[in-house]
């Protein structure tokens, strides 16, 4: 096999996370493509994959050369495709975020990229986790909230807003809550992916403090939209973010409540490895971050909800 094919085979197998899957992708069995892999292994000199009976997973120098040759393997295509379609996007992208976002947002912005596109394939995951770009061989992700990972790039698109918010039912059985203190008297939805730590909300207290305030939590849950139905139903106070539950205070279904205690605007940022990027991968980061910023910035304005403005870091 050329030196090219077996990199095609590595990129699939660090992909799929399967030589099984890769073997069937590329019409090959399972067998040949361990030994292409074992033939590159043994041509760098060092080991790409840790492999055992039930997962494939990345060595370090193997998250090092799948980004370069994902980069190399696009230009070698596009070296090699028609006059007529070099100037055309091709081969398929991944992008990642959280499930509501990815379902309110990004969905409709990746419908209106691939209509332009239509020699492209994207392969969006949403999953509510932060997600590895090097390690899952994602090209593009969401992330709200402060980067963690101060070697990615960033391009803000905006702030969302970090509202705790009931039922119109149960704000008149259990009343309004003024201050934070209040709520150790309320029933509280905790969503867990966000709250790591269930019986405490946090809570400005002078500059960047914040402090923390016990919560009775009726209900725990690992799910923004399940938290947003218990509220619905009655079920007490939950702490969102604004995008989620948008349209519900539109309707008047929901009601915010604590808004001059609200912590600081949440950022939002589209997020890439650092490096040279393949066309797709960039014309996706200029066209997503205009149409995000558009969204996130009329969605900021429902309901009379306040609009902070503050500059995307």
């Amino acid at each position: 096999m050329d030196r090219v094919g077996e990199w095609r085979l590595f990129v699939s197998v660090a992909s799929l996370g399967s030589f099984i899957e890769a073997a069937r992708a590329h019409s090959r069995s399972p067998q040949s493509v361990t030994r292409a892999v074992a033939a590159l292994e043994e041509r760098l000199g060092t080991r790409l994959l840790n492999r055992t009976t039930r997962s494939v997973s990345l060595t370090g120098e193997g998250e090092r050369y799948l980004e370069r040759s994902r980069r190399a393997l696009a230009e070698f295509e596009l070296l090699e495709a028609p006059s007529d379609a070099r100037t055309e996007l091709q081969g398929t992208l991944s992008v990642t975020a959280s499930v509501l976002f990815g379902q309110l947002h990004l969905v409709p912005v990746v419908a209106e990229f691939l209509g332009a596109h239509p020699h492209l394939d994207l392969r969006l995951t949403l999953l509510d986790r932060v997600v590895s770009l090097a390690e899952e061989g994602v090209d593009v992700g969401v992330r709200i909230g402060a980067l963690a990972d101060s070697a990615l790039r960033a391009r803000g698109v905006g702030h969302v807003r970090s509202v705790i918010c009931a039922s119109p039912a149960y704000l008149k059985r259990a009343g309004v809550p003024k201050d934070p203190e209040a709520l150790s008297h309320h029933e509280c939805i905790a969503f867990t992916t966000t709250t790591p730590i269930a019986d405490r909300w946090s809570f400005p207290s002078g500059g960047r403090r914040e402090r923390g305030v016990a919560v009775r939590p009726r209900l725990i849950i690992n799910t923004a939209q399940g938290a947003i139905e218990a509220a619905l139903a009655g079920l007490g106070l939950v702490r969102v973010l604004s995008y989620q539950v948008d349209s519900l205070l539109a309707d008047k279904r929901l009601r915010v409540v604590l808004e001059p205690f609200e912590s600081a605007p949440v950022p939002v940022h589209l997020v890439h490895l650092p490096g040279p990027q393949r066309r797709a991968a960039t014309a996706f980061l200029d066209f997503a971050a205009e149409r995000l910023r558009k969204r996130i910035g009329s969605r900021a304005q429902v309901n009379g909800g306040r609009k902070t403005q503050r500059q995307s870091s």
